[in-house]
C-alpha cells in the first residue's frame, strides 16, 4: 500500500523559500504571480493492507518525525 503526506507551511508563518521562488520566478519574466508557498511530498510504501490503519499509522508517523505540527499542516493520501 502506497501514502503520499504533503506537509505546507501553516498560513501566517514566513516561508522564505517561497518567496524566493516568487522572486525569482518575477525576474524571469512570469510578473502575475503574487504569492508561493513551498512544500514538500512525502512517499511511502507500506507493509500495512488496512487503508484506515495505514491512514492512521502514518498519521502517527507525520505527528512524530514528518511534519513540525507548530508551523507546518499536513495530508494524507492512502492509496
Amino acid at each position: 500500500m502506497k501514502a503520499r503526506v504533503h506537509v505546507m507551511l501553516k498560513n501566517g508563518v514566513l516561508d522564505p523559500q517561497g518567496e524566493a521562488v516568487r522572486h525569482a520566478l518575477g525576474t524571469l519574466g512570469f510578473d502575475g504571480v503574487e504569492g508561493v508557498r513551498q512544500g514538500k511530498v512525502i512517499e511511502l510504501d507500506l507493509a500495512e493492507t488496512d487503508a484506515a490503519k495505514a491512514e492512521e499509522t502514518v498519521k502517527d508517523m507525520c505527528e512524530k518525525l514528518l511534519a513540525n505540527t507548530v508551523i507546518e499542516s499536513y495530508s494524507v493520501e492512502i492509496a
